[in-house]
C-alpha cells in the first residue's frame, strides 16, 4: 500500500524517536511487532516503509494515531 503523504524517511525518524523515548531497542520494539530489528532498521532510516497493520500496532503501542506516524510529526499536544 502507498501513501501519499508518507516521506520514508520522516516517517522512519518520527518512529526512531517514538521508539527511544520508550527506552526500547530496536530489537524490543522489534519484539512488540514480532518482526526481526533489522526490519526496524529499514523503517527508521526510510529504506522500507512498515504496512499499515504494523503503522497501526504502532500507534496503538505508543498512543499515537496513524496520521501522526504517516506524516512524521505529533498532531496535538500530550499531557504527561
Amino acid at each position: 500500500m502507498e501513501f501519499k503523504n508518507l516521506d520514508p524517511v520522516k516517517t522512519g525518524k518520527f518512529i526512531e524517536e517514538l521508539r527511544k523515548s520508550n527506552n526500547l531497542t530496536q530489537g524490543e520494539f522489534g519484539e512488540k511487532l514480532y518482526v526481526t530489528r533489522k526490519a526496524v532498521s529499514k523503517w527508521e532510516t526510510g529504506r522500507s516503509v512498515p504496512s499499515i497493520d504494523m503503522i497501526k500496532k504502532i500507534s496503538e503501542i505508543f498512543d499515537v494515531s496513524i496520521d501522526e506516524i504517516i506524516s512524521g510529526e505529533m498532531k496535538t499536544k500530550r499531557d504527561e
